[in-house]
Parts: structure tokens; C-alpha cells; sequence
């Protein structure tokens, strides 16, 4: 693949932090994935790398209230990743091996571009981790649609995709925040192969650790019974409510709050992680970046707890 640079790849670092290649040997790494071309309403995705590590300036030293930890000198960045602009089979084939060689020396965090990315870095795990592993999927829309309106593949497939590939563990697969319109089958997908979809309605007025306490402990019961394997989280940045994030393509009244999302991943950082993808923030459609800081803040928060837990073990 020719090496281009384009305008919406991202020249700062997230949180001012050293470059992959000045330190290579940290064990927490993230990198950008510009690429939307498998969206289905607005696109501008490629450009949340570049604004999500830009609101990550008003972290100032990072250091976290709850967690008492900042991820400085425990985290680089790899940039964002050469992929080609359009055409998912081309971006996923490019994306592949690149993700594999990540992961293989660093715990990643991800920064999208659409939802169609996830499913080449679960190929990438499966891989490294030498089968399925589970997953905590922040998101409005179910993604488990059989066809991508009319094409076999798209950001509304790929949890459809990764079930049938065999690359997650579907008594350990949740979805949180589940809204948007669609047939009952795709919605109801992931409880039908054994997993547990909370929807947004199901969540709403629990904002709390004590409020969510129902919620958690089903999530944490659900990967003990499944022998605690490797988790992986993905969050779709329209999980949130419109209010709490218009920069996104396919926004969904009704959804969460910034303060549900956080409550449950500091709640559930000891479980056993093995990367991050935050997806679909397009910064075209943001309004006083409450899309990008919430993003930061949500990536800085799981890295946190990330860096807590590994210095107690």
C-alpha cells in the first residue's frame, strides 16, 4: 500500500506523551484509526483521532481523582496507522497486521473512525490471545445487522461478523446502551447467542455505582462464569445522548450519561482487560467539544485504572 499523509492525520500526541518510537518500551500504547469509510449517515470520523489527543491537553498532569494514577511514563503513541482512505476489505487487510504487532508488545487503546475498525482488531487479538475473548460494547446501535444496506460488511455488522468468525465469546459479549431502531432479530442478536444486551431504557436513571450495582455485578458474574477471560472494551462515542455528544454520525436521543459510562468502566477496571477502542467521534458535528472531552476523559479514565491495577499485582 502507498504511504500517503492526509490532512486529518493526527500531529500531536495523546496527553503530550513521548512518541512510540522515542519510547518504545512502554507497556500501554495508542494509536488513531482515520478511517470512515463504512458510515452510514455523517461522515468525519477520521478526524477524531487528531481531536480526541487535542482534548486531551485539558488533562493538564492526567492524574486521575478516583484512581490516583496518571497514565505519563506508562504510555506512548504510535500515531495514527497508514490505511487506505476508502473500501473496508482494503482498510481491514491494512489494518491487520498492524494491530497485531501492537498488541503483541503493548496494551492498546484505540482511537477511531467508524465502528468497522473493531472487527479486524478482534482478528488481531483472537490471534494473539490463541482464541475468542469477551467483550463490553458501549454503543446505541446493536451493529449485528447480516448486510451493511445492500454490501456484505459495514460498521453496522461487525459484532454479526465476529460471532460468526468465532471471535467472541458470546456468554461473555454485553452490550450497554443498545436505542436505535431496528428489527427485532438484530436487536435481540447478542441474547439470543447467550449474551446480555442492557439497553438505554433498562438504564435509565442509574447513574451510580450503587444505582448500577445490578447492572456490574451481572457483567462480573457473566466473565466468572467464563472463567474470566481476556475483555476487550469498545465504545461507540453515540452511546451517549446527543446532549452529552453531538459529534457523532448517527446520534440517538435517549441515550447514556457521561457520568454512566464512567461510574461502570472505574467500577469494573479489574476485570481482565486487554484493550480499548473508542469509535465515532466526528468532530464536525461537535459543539464545544463536549464530544472530544468526553471521548478523552473516557479513554484517560480506562487507562487509569489499567495503570492502578498492574502496580498492585
Amino acid at each position: 500500500m502507498a504511504q500517503h499523509e492526509f490532512a486529518f492525520r493526527s500531529s500531536g500526541t495523546y496527553l503530550n506523551g513521548p512518541t512510540r518510537s522515542a519510547a518504545p518500551a512502554m507497556p500501554f500504547a495508542l494509536a488513531g484509526l482515520t478511517f470512515d469509510g463504512a458510515v452510514t449517515n455523517r461522515p468525519g470520523a477520521r478526524f477524531g483521532p487528531q481531536a480526541i489527543r487535542l482534548a486531551s491537553q485539558m488533562l493538564c498532569d492526567a492524574t486521575h481523582p478516583h484512581f490516583e494514577t496518571t497514565p505519563l511514563g506508562h504510555l506512548c503513541d504510535a500515531g495514527d496507522l497508514p490505511m487506505p482512505n476508502t473500501g473496508v476489505d482494503a482498510m481491514r487487510a491494512a489494518l491487520m497486521p498492524q494491530a497485531l504487532e501492537l498488541f503483541k508488545q503493548h496494551h492498546m487503546v484505540w482511537l477511531g473512525g467508524d465502528h468497522s475498525v473493531t472487527l479486524p482488531l478482534l482478528r488481531a487479538l483472537n490471534q494473539v490471545h490463541g482464541g475468542p475473548v469477551a467483550m463490553v460494547h458501549f454503543d446505541a446501535h446493536c451493529d449485528t445487522w447480516t448486510n451493511h444496506f445492500g454490501e456484505p460488511s459495514g460498521h453496522g455488522t461487525w459484532v454479526y461478523e465476529a460471532m460468526q468468525e468465532g471471535l467472541l465469546l458470546p456468554q461473555a459479549s454485553v452490550q450497554i446502551g443498545i436505542r436505535s431502531s431496528a428489527e427485532r432479530e438484530a436487536r435481540e442478536y447478542v441474547n439470543s447467542v447467550g449474551g446480555r444486551v442492557f439497553t438505554a431504557r433498562e438504564l435509565r436513571g442509574l447513574e451510580s455505582p450503587v444505582q448500577l450495582a445490578p447492572v456490574l455485578t451481572e457483567i462480573r458474574e457473566r466473565m466468572a462464569q467464563a472463567g474470566n477471560p481476556p475483555v476487550y472494551l469498545t465504545l461507540d462515542i453515540d452511546c451517549l445522548d446527543p446532549a452529552y455528544a453531538p459529534g457523532t454520525g448517527t446520534p440517538e436521543p435517549g441515550g447514556m450519561t457521561s457520568a454512566q459510562v464512567l461510574s461502570i468502566i472505574e467500577e469494573l477496571a479489574d476485570l481482565n482487560w486487554c484493550g480499548m477502542d473508542c469509535v465515532e467521534v466526528a468532530p464536525p458535528y461537535d459543539h464545544a467539544e463536549l464530544t472530544t472531552n468526553a471521548a478523552s476523559t473516557f479513554v484517560w479514565t480506562y487507562l487509569c485504572g489499567q495503570i492502578q491495577k498492574r502496580a498492585r499485582t
